[in-house]
């Protein structure tokens, strides 16, 4: 029982880490005038280029799939075994995925500030 909510916690780390390489990384170098790094990673990992093609259907997605984790973690009614085991288990796979759906909500917005709202402040 305590795999999935390990699954949704590494799932939302790894779409929202995405939308950092493809795009926030990349904009926050170059703004801080370190083009030469962007291009050294975008000649090693050519398929960022792709990724920052899409980055709006990133956005969309990881901003989705938070949004999907924090209301499975966050709805009313949720409630954990009576087993002892159980319930312990439970209450510390809630509080890693709290932990879990913050990182990654704090990664997502300065994703998304440094992908489109450094843009107008530059």
């Amino acid at each position: 029982m305590s795999d999935k909510p390990r699954l949704w916690g590494w799932t939302l780390i790894f779409t929202t880490s995405a939308t950092l390489v493809c795009c926030a990384i990349p904009i926050a170098l170059v703004a801080m005038g370190m083009g030469a790094t962007v291009a050294a990673m975008v000649s090693t990992a050519p398929w960022l280029i792709t990724l920052s093609l899409y980055k709006g259907w990133m956005f969309g997605l990881s901003g989705a799939l938070i949004a999907t984790a924090a209301w499975a973690i966050y709805r009313p009614g949720r409630v954990c075994p009576a087993d002892p085991e159980l319930a312990a288990a439970c209450e510390s796979a809630y509080k890693w995925n709290k932990r879990f759906i913050l990182a990654s909500a704090v990664m997502w917005c300065a994703g998304f500030f440094a992908a489109y709202g450094l843009v107008y402040l530059a």
